[in-house]
């Protein structure tokens, strides 16, 4: 690793650990031929920008942001391949990590302050990615229609009780097809197809929009249930807006699973890219978001489950209490991702 003495003009050329290296620079050191990481980011610009922001405010490196949707930005990587000026990606669901590890996009990296602070089923075990931050695929359901301790489980979504109650987003997306991983991972390939099959039945309405869109049905009264990522729930809590405000006054928010193997948890993470340019800023970065501040950070602006259960929670989330998380490893939603989307196909989950 390359760094550089504030106190000198010459490049030195020293092998730290990176514990060490991260050490050093957050008390006065300087990178002598890079002051800056390029991130690729699947994440909205305004809800992470904050969090870049205090990290050049802290180390001094600049963090260049290139936002877009996942897929189009591992394509792009592809296409770009070593000549890409990225350094690391950063992405919703550990699906998304997982195929961009698959298509040799990212290296692995080693790093004491990352293991420390990341479980290990919220990270690739050689490295390659690692889990940021937590979200829960939770159900929300119209307060004055659903009754009191009907809700219990995703699979129990399937049964003839809530034929034309369900709303949910197309299984294109990534957050269903991890769901569907996970219940694969619980209950096989088998199982799982007839229980999607029945979900699919329970439809209110053929699939569209977004996770926003499907708690605003049930608002509307056009679906009694909707399977939704927790922090969309979260921000239109914590939004001054009085129609957001309305959606959750109609609504409550439930945790499935509570009485067996938990409700399912996803991440939102990143990996160090191939080819990266800038590798020591890059983990420097990723540190930083997995350490105290930068988890604080993304807990009270995201609405998202610090990925270390000792950082706090925003205050909107704290409303919610406890909850049991599944503790499948991620990998797995990966390796499964493939068969989610083709037992989706085959029951028309579209």
């Amino acid at each position: 690793m390359i760094v550089f003495n504030r106190c000198s003009s010459l490049l030195i050329t020293v092998k730290l650990p990176v514990i060490l290296l991260g050490f050093v620079i957050l008390n006065g050191w300087e990178y002598a031929n890079a002051s800056e990481v390029n991130v690729y980011s699947g994440r909205k610009e305004a809800l992470i920008r904050p969090v870049f922001e205090k990290f050049t405010e802290e180390t001094g490196i600049v963090v260049n942001l290139v936002s877009g949707r996942a897929g189009q930005l591992r394509e792009r990587l592809i296409i770009e391949g070593r000549n890409t000026p990225a350094d690391i990606l950063l992405t919703s669901d550990v699906a998304n990590l997982y195929r961009a590890k698959k298509a040799g996009l990212l290296q692995p990296i080693v790093s004491d302050v990352l293991t420390e602070h990341i479980p290990s089923i919220y990270r690739e075990k050689n490295g390659y990615w690692f889990g940021l931050s937590l979200r829960a695929r939770v159900f929300v359901y119209a307060s004055d229609r659903v009754i009191e301790g009907e809700l219990s489980s995703y699979e129990d979504l399937a049964a003839q009780k809530w034929r034309g109650r369900i709303a949910v987003r197309s299984s294109s997306n990534v957050y269903n097809q991890s769901l569907i991983a996970s219940m694969i991972a619980e209950h096989g390939i088998d199982s799982t197809e007839e229980w999607a099959a029945g979900l699919v039945q329970n439809f209110a309405r053929s699939p569209k929009g977004g996770d926003t869109d499907q708690i605003r049905a049930v608002a509307a009264g056009e679906a009694d249930v909707a399977i939704v990522n927790s922090y969309y729930y979260g921000r239109l809590m914590a939004s001054k807006n009085l129609g957001d405000q309305d959606l959750t006054e109609k609504t409550t928010l439930f945790f499935p699973n509570q009485h067996n193997r938990g409700t399912h948890v996803n991440i939102s993470g990143a990996g160090v890219i191939a080819s990266a340019k800038n590798l020591a800023e890059s983990i420097l970065l990723l540190e930083f978001l997995a350490g105290v501040e930068g988890q604080g950070l993304f807990a009270e602006l995201n609405h998202e489950f610090p990925i270390n259960e000792d950082i706090k929670q925003s205050s909107t989330v704290t409303k919610w209490g406890r909850f049991k998380s599944d503790q499948v490893n991620l990998s797995l939603l990966g390796e499964y991702n493939t068969e989610a989307i083709r037992i989706a196909d085959r029951v028309g989950w579209r």
